[in-house]
């Protein structure tokens, strides 16, 4: 077999995987076009190990490598996109761009200070929602 067939078949899962990453707005659907061009790399890699006849088939190692490298990052990425969901009820990557909470009414968004609530804090909160209710 030529080495030109699975290079072309790489470079085409490479790129629908990179405008998978670019144009996608869903997380999930993010994670899947990484997947992809991981797999297009997985492909390269063992169509050079054949075609320079490696004795220590050192292509074919690297793809096991990769393949389990790729299995911990799409466990963990999944794992942090449902519980952002679970917190934000979105994956639109657009909208996760800023992951702080919005700075309340009435505070300066260029305050970085990270006070505590207080007990007297919750209490007004909880009048102020009677109010407006």
């Amino acid at each position: 077999m030529h080495l030109a067939y699975p290079a072309v078949l790489a470079v085409l899962l490479f790129c629908t995987g990179l405008y998978g990453v670019l144009a996608r707005r869903n997380a999930i659907l993010v994670l899947m076009s990484v997947e992809l061009m991981l797999n297009a790399v997985n492909l390269n890699l063992v169509a050079f190990d054949v075609w320079l006849r490696d004795t220590l088939h050192a292509g074919q190692a690297l793809t096991l490598f990769t393949i389990a490298i790729a299995a911990a990052e799409i466990g963990i990425g999944l794992a942090i996109v449902l519980l952002v969901y679970r917190n934000r009820g979105t994956s639109d990557v657009d909208r996760l761009r800023d992951l702080a909470d919005p700075p309340s009414a009435g505070q300066d968004p260029m305050d970085d200070s990270m006070a505590a609530p207080t007990d007297n804090d919750a209490d007004q909160a909880r009048r102020a929602r009677r109010q407006t209710a």
